[in-house]
């Protein structure tokens, strides 16, 4: 199989260069022709045309000489060395024509440093056009593009996601210090108010401890975003019912759905078992749940469904909601965006990585989600491989 892999890649090379292997054989052919014809005309000029001639009456009308003394001086000087003198020119002019042969080459090479150079430079000017090299390398420049546009789609994300994140923390920040100043305020009541009566102290206190609750969830969400850049998702798999897990998130988000009057209805199997990591696969359905929540209508109910069908386990969460663009449910997985981002902060889960991460435990197990909403209905929905 990987003999067969590179021949594959062998051929497909030699497919994508055929223009340049042409070139360089036509220059290789047209050095070697010229060095033959060169050598050829010199040895037939030297050794058999009017050379000799044409110096024996040079040395006569040069230094005077008689036709033997000029003669016997040519012998000594060019005759017995001819052959030699026909190499070293040869050599000479084999050498200039390589060195001509080699430069025009390494031009190739030097094209390719110089668009990699400006690459790593970054510069402002490159960003607009594309890599332009020369036509036998138009294999390696269309490569050079696509690496240049996905090295700029990298940056360009990079940096809305932390322009992203430190937009949230600085939000987070902010929304630290209104529970803060709440807390600090009745406690300094409490402290100063000596004849206070045991209902208003009560009250006090039931809203001194609502907003430091809020204090600690501002703060997991810190710690959110750190775990979701500084730790890579792990599975520690088990056999669960899902049927049983999905009871129990419902049973656990009761004080939650009585705030806004919601009901929750469930659909599931008597026994779904699934093999999963049911910390995180709870933690998905977790957000899912929190989410509709959030952003359902008061009273209405919010219907979770799960079913076995074809090898897949689909567990789907639908709520009754405002309608979600087409724009922003592309981007509802992505790391710290958020639907809302002028919420009040007492809807809580403001951090916007809730959904990214369901995402990232979703694939891990080898699933989808996806989110739909039309006519004021909203839902998510997780595929996932059933397996055995």
């Amino acid at each position: 199989m990987k003999n067969k892999k590179k021949q594959s890649a062998g051929k497909l090379f030699l497919k994508d260069f055929r223009q340049l292997r042409t070139k360089i054989f036509v220059w290789s052919a047209l050095l070697w022709l010229t060095a033959v014809l060169i050598f050829f005309i010199i040895y037939r000029f030297f050794i058999w045309g009017k050379f000799a001639d044409f110096m024996v009456s040079f040395l006569q009308n040069r230094f005077f000489l008689d036709y033997e003394a000029a003669r016997s001086l040519y012998q000594h000087s060019f005759r017995n060395y001819g052959i030699l003198i026909c190499f070293l020119f040869i050599a000479a002019v084999f050498l200039l024509f390589l060195r001509i042969y080699l430069s025009w080459f390494s031009g190739y090479f030097m094209e390719i440093d110089r668009q990699l150079a400006d690459m790593l430079e970054d510069k402002e000017e490159e960003k607009a056009g594309e890599i332009s090299l020369s036509p036998e390398l138009i294999t390696i420049e269309r490569k050079m593009n696509q690496l240049k546009y996905q090295m700029e789609k990298q940056k360009s994300d990079m940096l809305v996601t932390e322009k992203r994140k430190n937009d949230l923390i600085m939000y987070l920040a902010h929304d630290l210090k209104t529970p803060l100043a709440s807390v600090i305020g009745y406690l300094n009541l409490l402290r100063d108010e000596g004849e206070i009566s045991p209902q208003l102290r009560e009250k006090y206190l039931s809203i001194s401890l609502n907003k430091a609750e809020r204090l600690e969830e501002l703060i997991n969400e810190f710690f959110e975003i750190a775990r979701y850049n500084l730790a890579d998702i792990s599975l520690q798999c088990s056999r669960i019912n899902l049927s049983r897990l999905l009871e129990q998130l419902v049973y656990e988000f009761g004080p939650m759905l009585v705030e806004k009057n919601l009901t929750v209805s469930l659909h599931a199997g008597d026994d779904i078992l699934y093999t999963c990591d049911a910390d995180k696969i709870q933690r998905v359905f977790d957000n899912l749940l929190r989410n509709a929540v959030l952003y359902s209508f008061r009273d209405t109910e919010i219907r979770i469904a799960a079913q076995v069908q074809e090898h897949v386990v689909i567990v789907t969460f639908t709520n009754r909601g405002e309608t979600i663009s087409e724009e922003k449910l592309g981007r509802l997985f992505e790391q710290f965006y958020r639907i809302d981002t002028a919420r009040s902060t007492e809807s809580g889960g403001c951090a916007g990585l809730g959904l990214a991460i369901a995402r990232q435990i979703v694939e891990l197990h080898g699933g989808t989600i996806t989110a739909e909403s039309e006519a004021e209905t909203i839902t998510f929905t997780v595929t996932l491989p059933a397996g055995d």
